[in-house]
């Protein structure tokens, strides 16, 4: 497509919504008896992967040992650009990558201090990746956890930026690092005012991370304005639509010079340089690579990227795709008087706009209802007492009175 031409937008429907579920169809085809209410856990990946795969393995045969080159300065610049111009971040050269956010995160804690425990601002709410990892170091006194409740919702905001402010509740110091999710997996809730968020941390030594996972490709989302402070990490698993193995991290310039936990790629755009005492670092974000990994998820990434463009899709659809979805479908379940399904089950009710692409029905039942689904091949998830149900480009608002009905009498057992 000519860099001068804009495509237009696909045909909005008169509900908001858009009709893409044909661009999903090898997926759909593959088990056309399944009904996956699952796209903030597993996104359906759009056909377009299927060329992108199979190109990363052509590349693979075509070039062996040389294959490296263009995807170092093809296939992962073209990412760079897609993300960071979705993102709004002012240069694609912030945005490295690797296998899962775990890596990241023990990255990030690498660069904090070492002769006492890290001090860390987080919340009740943050994925099993941040959650599990932390609690453990926990356990062994290598950092000290202030977690604030995410709920109730109303004030969380204040009651997050008031806890920044205030410092570490024992020492009366800063903060070394302060993580935060952009949208809460366990009920759908999202921060929508980050800059916000970011202005309440005092202190610039501090770090601040944003999980986006739940946001990225699912919120409309401006970092230009806090690309400089703060961190944000996603991947491709969820709304990006292109699997495992591609998550990426923006790094806010002059933020953690020399991570200890580093991989050799971390050393790019500094190979070439007279050897120093030191362990040489690149000096944009390359410095939080790590080492050899798979690149067919970047091939598939890409691919995605270029799809949506190609479609003149903004987020701002996918984000009214999925919320017109939700509204349907919890108003339809809704008149089947469920227990564990009404509206009023809802951890974030439809009347809330600051919420992500999935709904959260908070119920003792919610593993029952799972089960029930399942059986039925009705795919959602559960986690604890909360039943999540996400929606995503490849459903269509036409399909939703039957895809309600079929919910209805799974669920009734």
């Amino acid at each position: 497509m000519p860099a001068d031409i804009t495509p237009a937008p696909p045909a909005a429907l008169a509900d908001g919504t858009v009709d893409l579920g044909a661009a999903f169809g090898r997926f759909a085809a593959a088990a056309p008896d399944r009904l996956h209410l699952a796209a903030h856990s597993h996104h359906y990946w759009p056909d377009v992967v299927w060329d992108a795969q199979n190109q990363a393995l052509t590349d693979a045969a075509r070039y062996a040992d040389s294959k490296w080159g263009p995807i170092l300065d093809a296939v992962m610049p073209a990412v760079q650009r897609g993300i960071a111009g979705f993102l709004g971040l002012p240069d694609p050269a912030s945005l490295v990558f690797a296998p899962n956010t775990h890596e990241f995160l023990k990255r990030i804690v690498s660069c904090l201090p070492t002769d006492r425990p890290i001090r860390i601002l987080s919340t009740d709410s943050e994925f099993h990746t941040f959650s599990r990892q932390t609690a453990r170091w926990a356990e062994d006194g290598l950092v000290d956890l202030t977690l604030v409740p995410t709920e109730p919702f109303d004030g969380f905001a204040d009651r997050f930026g008031a806890a920044a402010s205030a410092r570490h509740p024992g020492t009366g110091a800063p903060f070394d690092l302060v993580w935060v999710s952009q949208v809460f997996f366990n009920s759908g809730f999202a921060v929508e005012d980050l800059d916000g968020l970011v202005a309440a941390v005092p202190d610039p030594e501090t770090f601040i991370v944003i999980d986006g996972y739940h946001g990225f490709l699912a919120r409309p989302t401006d970092l230009a304005r806090i690309a400089d402070r703060a961190f944000y990490l996603s991947g491709g698993y969820k709304y990006a639509m292109a699997g495992e193995g591609v998550c990426f991290l923006h790094v806010p310039p002059g933020y953690g010079p020399r991570p200890r936990d580093t991989g050799w790629y971390a050393a790019f755009g500094a190979l070439s340089a007279p050897r120093s005492e030191g362990v040489p670092y690149a000096g944009d974000g390359w410095r939080f690579m790590g080492a050899t990994f798979d690149p067919s998820g970047l091939y598939r990434q890409r691919a995605v990227l270029g799809w949506l463009a190609d479609q003149g899709l903004t987020v701002a659809a996918i984000h009214r795709h999925a919320t017109r979805l939700q509204a349907a479908f919890a108003t339809g379940v809704d008149r089947y008087a469920i227990p564990g399904l009404r509206q009023a089950d809802l951890v974030v009710g439809l009347d809330r706009p600051a919420r992500g692409n999935f709904l959260t029905y908070r119920s003792p039942m919610a593993a029952a209802l799972h089960e029930r689904l399942m059986a039925h091949r009705i795919v959602t998830d559960v986690r604890g007492d909360r039943l999540r149900f996400g929606f995503g480009l490849y459903h269509r608002m036409a399909d939703m009175p039957a895809m309600v009905e079929r919910v209805a009498a799974a669920a009734r057992g």
